[in-house]
């Protein structure tokens, strides 16, 4: 299904149950979060975002050139406005997207976009599940001993959907792999890249004995 839907390009990559805050201060995203207001239903106080290609900037040289082409559905959820004309607002992950085109009759970024479905009927091997699961609790044992400090607290989802995206978001990876796999078209192979990369991961702990080149990212993970 395609639709048109306002774009907020982020320097990072958003994943399905993701809590995003974002300081709101340029023009043309404080009309979008104003034209998201008017919405009655807020449910439906919906955007788009895709990342910003690294080694490119948005703009009209570039347009859509400059993103990635799946991104992520953010619905608009807290939203605090500040003396300044700026917003402090909070964005929940919904669902997928591909970008299609860029449209450019708005006072703020927009685009073409086809919404993916979501894969939570996926057939997954229950071994796949409990490994990526196993994995992860070692993964994070590692990284809080490196840290000198408990990190990536919480329990993880029993759903393999959720779980897939959970550790997708909190796994610190690479941009490129944060991509990847969101552009995984199912759990099951979401689940078998998770499990790659957090071995690769260790594996690089193991030899290196410091903290990952990637910084913990300033957003949270819900499944609501």
């Amino acid at each position: 299904m395609s639709r048109t839907l306002p774009l907020f390009p982020l320097n990072t990559v958003v994943f399905p149950g993701m809590t995003v805050p974002l300081h709101i201060f340029e023009e043309r995203y404080r009309a979008l979060v104003r034209e998201l207001l008017e919405v009655r239903d807020p449910a439906q106080r919906v955007f788009g975002t895709v990342a910003i290609r690294e080694g490119f900037e948005v703009g009209e040289s570039h347009g859509a050139q400059s993103l990635f082409r799946v991104g992520c559905v953010l619905q608009l959820t807290e939203v605090e406005s500040n003396d300044d004309g700026s917003f402090d607002v909070v964005a929940v992950g919904r669902g997928r997207l591909r970008l299609s085109s860029i449209v450019t009759d708005r006072p703020y970024p927009a685009g073409e976009v086809e919404l993916l479905g979501d894969d939570h009927d996926d057939v997954v091997a229950p071994e796949l599940v409990e490994r990526a699961r196993s994995l992860f609790e070692r993964y994070r044992v590692q990284l809080s001993h490196l840290h000198g400090e408990e990190v990536l607290t919480g329990s993880l989802p029993r759903d393999p959907a959720y779980l897939s995206w959970t550790l997708a978001a909190t796994t610190l990876l690479p941009m490129p792999d944060r991509q990847s796999l969101l552009e995984a078209d199912d759990t099951h192979l979401r689940l078998a890249m998770i499990t790659r990369l957090l071995r690769d991961e260790m594996r690089a702990m193991d030899v290196v004995p410091s903290l990952p080149a990637v910084d913990v990212a300033r957003t949270g993970w819900s499944p609501n």
